[in-house]
């Protein structure tokens, strides 16, 4: 017990920068309306974080809940028209309770409506980044949600949960909390006859670990424990911390910061990834894969070399020079890795298992030595 309190100190002493996701469940009433109290009670304990020297961003579900509240739907829309209609009514709900909240405490809610294009392009993806730390200098709380009105990939299969990771990351912030409707990640399904124990800490979110997923979405939301884990292992991974944990739990956040034994903490990886490897491994989507023998296989993830065209069999998809590319294994089809390429997908089909002094005679010419620079690539 002393031993992992001395882990979650050791984590928790080094966050200046905190992300707290909020999902639907822990915002609405069971009717659907936004329950106004306990967004007082959350926005109070966001503002002592600030308080006590921590920068704080709210990510927080609860748009289309909230429109659904409003119209009296109990049922989730089915189609996309409904759900942006519905999103859009509920929006202006939500961010209205924050920021009547907030302003008890001398603050403002700062909206910020994200779509996925706004993490792909490289230049409204720092322009995002600075106006959240230009935020952080004033009194202001920002209040991000993905824009669900024009956002089809979010509504369709999306959810906050990955919106709340790729925050952090956007950020480099040390800590993401997940505030959910359950008490943590649980050893086993939890019944009337099996009692479950919520995993204090978690080292490695490995395949056991994500079976562990059950499914407990709510009617209102969009994921479940499996897309936290999916949060989960993209942030740690990038080198930061992640706790999943009761978000109606009393001061939940303060007992967090304050180092008490609540909900389930997910172990950064040693090694940080830098802003700009973040963005290469975990925001851009991937326009198409290639895959590689086990010797290049073996080259990339155990001795840290750049990827050749002498060991790659196949490409897949459509991209062009300076996309994203996911690194598959041959005989799997495993991702291992994403990286920036240096040659399209056209081109990588002609100098595919050449070697590098052979790619100048089969295309005419010769770009790169590298079809991925090690620079350019992150292992997953």
């Amino acid at each position: 017990m002393k031993l992992r309190d001395d882990l979650r100190r050791q984590i928790l002493s080094k966050v200046k920068k905190v992300v707290v996701k909020i999902g639907t469940g822990v915002l609405t009433t069971d009717d659907g309306y936004v329950d106004k109290e306990q967004i007082q009670r959350l926005a109070g304990q966001v503002v002592e974080l600030k308080k006590m020297g921590y920068d704080v961003v709210v990510v927080s579900s609860g748009a289309i809940g909230s429109g659904m509240g409003e119209l009296g739907i109990e049922k989730r829309p089915s189609t996309l028209p409904e759900l942006q209609a519905v999103a859009a009514i509920g929006q202006s709900k939500l961010i209205g309770a924050y920021d009547e909240c907030f302003k008890l405490h001398g603050y403002h809610a700062a909206q910020i409506l994200l779509t996925r294009e706004d993490f792909e392009d490289r230049q409204r993806y720092l322009n995002t980044c600075n106006t959240i730390h230009t935020l952080f200098q004033m009194n202001a709380i920002p209040v991000v949600n993905e824009n669900d009105t024009i956002s089809v990939d979010e509504i369709k299969f999306g959810d906050n949960d990955a919106l709340s990771a790729l925050v952090t990351n956007l950020l480099n912030a040390e800590l993401l909390i997940i505030l959910s409707s359950v008490d943590g990640l649980y050893d086993r399904f939890p019944t009337a006859k099996s009692k479950a124990t919520v995993i204090p800490i978690v080292e490695n979110i490995s395949h056991e670990i994500k079976q562990l997923a059950f499914d407990s979405k709510t009617a209102r939301g969009v994921g479940g424990m499996q897309t936290k884990l999916e949060a989960a292992s993209v942030v740690t991974n990038a080198g930061e911390a992640v706790i999943i944990a009761n978000g109606r739990m009393d001061n939940v956040l303060k007992k967090i910061v304050q180092c008490e034994n609540v909900g389930t903490l997910f172990l950064p990886k040693e090694e940080k990834l830098t802003s700009r490897k973040r963005w290469i491994g975990y925001t851009i989507k991937p326009k198409g894969k290639i895959y590689v023998d086990d010797g290049a296989m073996c080259a990339l993830l155990e001795k840290g070399k750049s990827l050749l065209a002498s060991g790659i069999v196949a490409a897949e998809g459509a991209f062009s020079k300076g996309d994203i590319v996911s690194v598959c294994k041959r005989e799997d089809r495993t991702i291992f890795a994403r990286g920036l390429t240096n040659y399209s997908s056209q081109e990588i089909e002609k100098i595919k298992g050449c070697s590098t002094s052979s790619i100048a005679k089969v295309l005419g010419y010769k770009l790169y030595d590298e079809v991925i620079h090690r620079d350019n690539m992150v292992i997953l």
